[in-house]
């Protein structure tokens, strides 16, 4: 199996975790309760921990907030990141108040002076700054030399505050070039890439709802990490940030980066299925939900299809006339009438799952 060549980048650690250097792509999500809610926030930290989130990002909006990200970070399972708009003096409180990174748009901060500032007081914490530069937010010049938010001039951007931060020897930066273009999104990603060697967020702004918006974070995302491009990630949704994390392993796990789950394949319907192929579909993606294997399980709905041309899944069903068949790496293992097509299944997980304890 082909393997993706990732770009090499500068390692930052945030935590526990790390990212960039030799390190697997990150998973991040934001919540969307108010931070001052102290159990609400913590309550959706831990359902993102659960959904396998390595990396929470909170906004801190105003003095309470920041006041109760400080009690937050101590029941915290994972890193905790301040996201800080408009005031630095809060972004300045959350570093003392337990943040293990920040992350900051320089275009509505304050300007150069402001995030030097910011810097120092990182630097002598030894932590991390995320640059978020956005198309919505650049700076006017910026926008009038490059007529708009293009590619280019989100680069511009970010280049000229690392210019300063480099000037004062602090390199331990992330970035972050987001639009709600896609394309944009790519192109600026791409030209950054070719410049520096800091890690890079991954990220299409404003994608949407769950529908829209995972087929834009799919598509721009997906493009970047196939080229190597990324060390983490967010898929931004108008939704639940739980539903943010799960498309974000299955992009990651679909480009053979990281693997967390079983992966699901399952062939197109045509007039040769023998079965209800969809149905079926739709009752293993439920049944997988309760296994950590890293396996490939193929649900066919015909002799053509299965277990032919899936002789790569581990795992698979496969339906013909009279009988259905569980097969593996494209040998049949055990014949089954239709009714038990599940159960069988199932057994044959559970003998997986005990295999890998």
């Amino acid at each position: 199996m082909d393997k993706i060549f990732r770009k090499p980048t500068n390692p930052v650690q945030i935590g526990n975790v790390i990212i960039g250097g030799e390190a697997p792509v990150v998973i991040q999500s934001m919540t969307n309760t108010k931070t001052v809610d102290s159990d609400a926030t913590l309550d959706q930290i831990n359902q993102l921990y659960e959904a396998g989130c390595e990396l929470v990002r909170l906004a801190i909006p105003d003095q309470e907030s920041v006041k109760a990200f400080a009690r937050i970070v101590q029941r915290s399972p994972v890193p905790l990141i301040a996201d800080i708009h408009f005031d630095a003096r809060l972004a300045h409180q959350a570093m003392e108040n337990g943040a293990a990174k920040i992350r900051v748009n320089p275009g509505n901060l304050g300007g150069r002076k402001t995030l030097l500032e910011l810097a120092r007081r990182a630097g002598h914490l030894n932590l991390p700054i995320r640059i978020g530069v956005n198309a919505g937010s650049l700076e006017k010049n910026i926008l009038k030399k490059h007529r708009g938010a293009t590619a280019a001039a989100l680069v511009e951007s970010a280049l000229d505050y690392l210019e300063a931060l480099e000037e004062i020897d602090f390199t331990n930066v992330l970035i972050s070039l987001k639009a709600s273009d896609v394309y944009t999104t790519i192109s600026a990603y791409r030209l950054m890439s070719e410049k520096k060697t800091y890690p890079l967020h991954l990220g299409v702004t404003g994608a949407g709802p769950y529908e829209s918006g995972v087929i834009k974070g799919a598509v721009g995302i997906g493009a970047l990490l196939a080229e190597g491009i990324g060390d983490t990630l967010r898929v931004s949704l108008t939704a639940s940030p739980v539903e943010e994390v799960r498309v974000a392993r299955q992009i990651v796990q679909a480009l053979g980066l990281r693997r967390f789950v079983p992966e699901l394949i399952s062939c197109p319907t045509c007039g040769r299925c023998e079965i209800d192929l969809v149905s079926l579909a739709v009752e293993v993606e439920e049944i997988l939900k309760d296994y950590r294997l890293p396996i490939k399980v193929a649900v066919m709905g015909c002799a053509v299809n299965g277990p032919g041309e899936a002789r790569e899944a581990d795992l698979g069903i496969s339906a013909g006339k009279k009988q259905g068949i569980l097969f593996s790496h494209g040998k049949v293992i055990r014949t089954v009438e239709h009714t038990n097509l599940l159960d069988a299944l199932i057994e044959e997980l559970d003998l997986l799952a005990a295999k890998s304890d």
